[in-house]
């Protein structure tokens, strides 16, 4: 047994295991080389538009299972300013902008599709002007960050900012609150058992 251990490190290269009661156990370095898990790198998401609620949570739980935000721009057919903003803003998530904060997901959810109006979408979310940009993060409307001003929508820098803002979350709410269950629990439950009031 000891022969064959032996030959296995000789053969991966990795003759110095750290010996302990005839066990031996790589070194951390040791261990990193034999990782069989890779630090994942999040790439930009474009889905198709939206045009039915089914569509609209499908993306909603890709994003979050991959824990990424999703940046929703929400437009009709009519609208002449966002068929500027939707490239623009379709081009920077192309390029990557957000990648290196964690990625996002992209999509458009055609305001006016029967399906999407008859849902309530817009109304769910408060959508009350169209273009308007709504990041969602673990399925939750972030609308503290909703942008609907045309000049912002149409300003570049402020969307590569927004986009790279919008990144970091990923997965994480921002909505304020702890994330945790007991820090949960104890914010709920904590002035019945002794914990903070």
């Amino acid at each position: 047994m000891r022969l064959l251990v032996a030959q296995r490190q000789a053969a991966l290269g990795l003759a110095s295991f750290a010996k302990a009661s005839n066990v031996y156990y790589p070194t951390a370095s040791q261990r990193a080389l034999l990782s069989t898990t890779r630090k994942l790198q999040a790439k930009n998401q474009i889905f198709d538009n939206v045009r039915n609620l089914d569509q609209f949570h499908t993306y909603q739980l890709l994003s979050s299972s991959s824990r990424t935000p999703l940046l929703t721009l929400w437009t009709t057919s009519y609208c002449s300013t966002c068929r500027t903003v939707s490239p623009l803003l379709k081009s920077l998530v192309e390029s990557g902008v957000g990648e290196e904060e964690g990625g996002v997901g992209f999509c458009e959810v055609e305001y006016d599709a029967p399906d999407v109006m008859s849902a309530g979408l817009g109304l769910t979310y408060m959508i009350n002007s169209v273009p308007t940009l709504l990041s969602f993060d673990a399925q939750e409307a972030q609308t503290q960050a909703k942008v609907s001003d045309a000049r912002q929508l149409s300003d570049r820098r402020f969307l590569e900012e927004w986009i790279r803002t919008e990144a970091r979350r990923h997965g994480g709410r921002g909505g304020g609150g702890t994330t945790s269950i007991s820090g949960a629990m104890s914010s709920l439950f904590g002035g019945l058992f002794g914990g903070r009031s």
